[in-house]
């Protein structure tokens, strides 16, 4: 019966991971990771590496429970809910306006008593693991009520699910919703087919005009025979559209010099 709250704790563990490192990798809008858990208590150049280093510790922790009969995984999974802990009660006291950061940006409404109560709780249910007998992966194939008990006091301690329950049913326009970092943007564009059809012909590598018009981004290169080559990029999907256009400037009427215009 004490291993039986090793499943909780080791999907937690895998979600929480999952989470921090698809926040990192998607940039989100300016600011957003400096209201997210531990990275709000350092300073900005370090918060990304500070959620890649808990979002590791988090997937080793969960490895050696699946697998492992170890006692040291075991106290490391205690010492790190009580550090969690620790951390919300701070960011509570000092940040107050920042999220836990516990599932990456869904947890980004202010820390509130609940998700102190939900890691007080992991803490207690990884002390009950110090004395479990074996690996947790047969667990999962045991399930059990106390199992069950721990699943739903963790769902009432929750609020990321309200969150994403508001999510889907107010899910703002795409054209509303603040988009990808352009470096990912960039990164999408490169691996498509039109980018492999074009891209020998530009002058450059780097674009010299990017820009958002509703749910699409635009990049601008510059061709060696003095045409602009453009591509948009959705902004919206895992494998999003992306169109090209070569625009010729005496076709286009374009201007080929900008003319400076003075405030």
């Amino acid at each position: 019966m004490l291993a039986s709250q090793l499943p909780a704790l080791i999907v937690l563990l895998v979600l929480g991971a999952v989470a921090k490192v698809s926040t990192v990798r998607s940039g989100g809008e300016m600011g957003t990771l400096a209201r997210l858990g531990p990275a709000a208590l350092v300073p900005a150049r370090i918060e990304v590496p500070v959620l890649v280093v808990c979002a590791v510790g988090e997937l080793v922790i969960a490895t050696g429970l699946l697998v492992s009969t170890s006692p040291i995984f075991r106290w490391m999974a205690v010492a790190f809910f009580a550090m969690c802990t620790y951390v919300l009660l701070e960011v509570r006291r000092r940040r107050p306006d920042a999220g836990c950061g516990c599932f990456g940006e869904v947890s980004a409404a202010p820390v509130g008593l609940r998700s102190i109560a939900r890691t007080v709780a992991l803490t207690g249910m990884a002390v009950l693991s110090l004395w479990a007998e074996g690996p947790g992966w047969p667990v999962f194939m045991q399930p059990s009520w106390f199992m069950a008990a721990g699943v739903v006091v963790l769902l009432v301690l929750s609020p990321e699910l309200e969150e994403m329950v508001d999510r889907l049913r107010y899910r703002a326009p795409c054209e509303q919703r603040p988009g990808p970092a352009m470096e990912v943007t960039l990164a999408r564009l490169r691996s498509s087919g039109p980018w492999r059809q074009h891209h020998e012909q530009l002058a450059a590598v780097e674009p010299y005009d990017s820009w958002r018009e509703l749910c699409w981004r635009f990049f601008a290169f510059e061709r060696r025979d003095g045409a602009d080559v453009v591509f948009a990029v959705y902004l919206s999907g895992r494998r999003p559209a992306v169109r090209v256009a070569v625009v010729d400037h005496e076709d286009s009427g374009a201007l080929p010099v900008y003319t400076p215009v003075s405030a």
